[in-house]
């Protein structure tokens, strides 16, 4: 099934208007990259040419591309109820969403609060935790933990408590000043080409006990990390790793925020990864998969007692004074409601278990090629990383996605690490197509 089925779009007239994020403009205008239509595992491009999906676009269509039941969900809303206001109003397919939702969420999380992104659920995150301690009675809870290397999207709190180097030094000045950061788990030569989870690092969670004694553990409202991290080149926890972070939260009452935007909705072969490493967080961000890609959606799950907490601390009227204009947007509301049930109809999260270890199999297979030095994965997603050419980080990667997508591969990198995350309908042959594609352009790379 290919993307031929579908209307292209022709390329645009002008280039010049639009200014694309986490771009350079000026190389992409002068050689443009533009996807013109999507059906199931492809895209083609607005000169015809078919291209393998092996990110889900950008780690958010995992349940593949122009999908009938999120198509006739939009339309029939957007012909029914266009827009409904978030504040002081309500309508059922945002009520009927978090429902569901709730229903696939790990523990007793068991509230939803939206938002229209990961990064926006990441900072009404950050906002929940502090108003849930000063309901507490503890407002001095303030200092928020991330961890080097991560991504929590591009809010000032998201690139705070963030620690990828590029996206923080732009704005340094800027970010929330009670921040520190846990080590990231890679780099050890031990795990290099890891199956599945590495056996070294889980150490490294117990830096969490070094920040406690410097700062005191009534200065700590929350520790939020990425299960995998994702956008930094798939870094898989160490085994023990989060269950050791956990123990450390409870014993210091720490909140344990775990972002799961690109983890979440069957990634790891289970519905979360904190149901895939069976380590429970207090609190979870999810965008993405949440909608298939199809409408801009973001949400915090919460437990039980953050809910009550903040909204019994307040005898009447606003208890949280945060939300978004699209807050629940029906149009997306609809959409995740569609979702959410071909997840469930078609089995994908347990499909992406059953073809997982295909996939571990293939992309190891690279291992050896030029330039390759290391390879790691987990459920349907994988990283490798290539190792970078004197005194141009990054250029080796680049060339690799532009290759890849002129041979017919849709690729995503970080730097010099390619990061593959295909929807979870891909077929074993795909897995064989776009290894074999994207081990021609490594071959041939230099």
């Amino acid at each position: 099934m290919t993307a031929t089925q579908n209307v292209v779009l022709e390329a645009p007239t002008s280039l010049e208007e639009l200014w694309l994020p986490f771009t350079a403009n000026k190389a992409f205008k002068k050689a443009p990259r533009l996807l013109g239509a999507s059906h199931g595992m492809y895209y083609t491009s607005t000169d015809g040419r078919t291209i393998l999906d092996g990110c889900a676009g950008l780690w958010c269509v995992n349940a593949g591309h122009g999908r009938e039941p999120i198509v006739r969900a939009i339309a029939e809303t957007a012909a029914n109820l266009d827009f409904a206001p978030a504040f002081q109003m309500g309508h059922p397919l945002s009520f009927g969403l978090a429902t569901e939702l709730a229903k696939l969420l790990p523990g007793d999380i068991d509230h939803v609060f939206f938002a229209n992104s990961g990064s926006e659920a990441v900072d009404s995150a950050l906002k929940i935790v502090l108003a849930y301690w000063r309901a507490r009675g503890q407002p001095d809870r303030v200092r928020f933990v991330g961890r080097q290397r991560a991504y929590h999207g591009v809010g000032f709190g998201g690139i705070s408590v963030g620690g990828i180097p590029y996206t923080r030094a732009a704005f340094a000045a800027q970010l929330l000043p009670q921040v520190d950061h846990l080590p990231h788990t890679h780099g050890i030569a031990e795990n290099f080409f890891s199956r599945g989870q590495p056996l070294q690092g889980a150490n490294l969670a117990d830096e969490l006990e070094t920040i406690v004694a410097q700062h005191g553990a009534e200065t700590i409202a929350a520790v939020i990390v990425e299960p995998v991290a994702g956008s930094t080149g798939v870094l898989v926890p160490p085994v023990g790793y989060l269950e050791r972070l956990r123990a450390i939260c409870d014993k210091h009452g720490i909140i344990l925020i775990f972002d799961e935007v690109i983890t979440g909705f069957g990634r790891t072969g289970a519905a979360f990864a904190a149901q895939r490493f069976d380590v429970m967080p207090d609190m979870m961000t999810v965008a993405k998969g949440l909608t298939n890609g199809a409408v801009p959606m973001g949400a915090v799950g919460v437990r039980h007692e953050i809910y009550e907490t903040i909204v019994e601390a307040t005898a009447s009227g606003i208890e949280f004074f945060h939300g978004y204009t699209y807050s629940g947007h029906p149009l997306a509301s609809a959409a995740g409601l569609a979702t959410l049930k071909i997840y469930k109809d078609e089995g994908l999260f347990e499909r992406a278990a059953e073809l997982a270890p295909y996939f571990e199999d293939a992309v190891h297979s690279l291992r050896g090629l030029p330039n390759v030095i290391d390879i790691r994965n987990l459920g349907l997603v994988a990283g490798v990383e290539l190792e970078s050419r004197a005194g141009k980080p990054g250029a080796r990667g680049l060339d690799a996605l532009v290759n890849c997508f002129n041979e017919g591969l849709l690729i995503r990198v970080t730097g010099d690490i390619v990061a593959l995350s295909p929807p979870l309908i891909i077929e074993k042959g795909q897995i064989d197509h776009l290894v074999e594609l994207l081990g021609g352009v490594l071959r041939d790379l230099g």
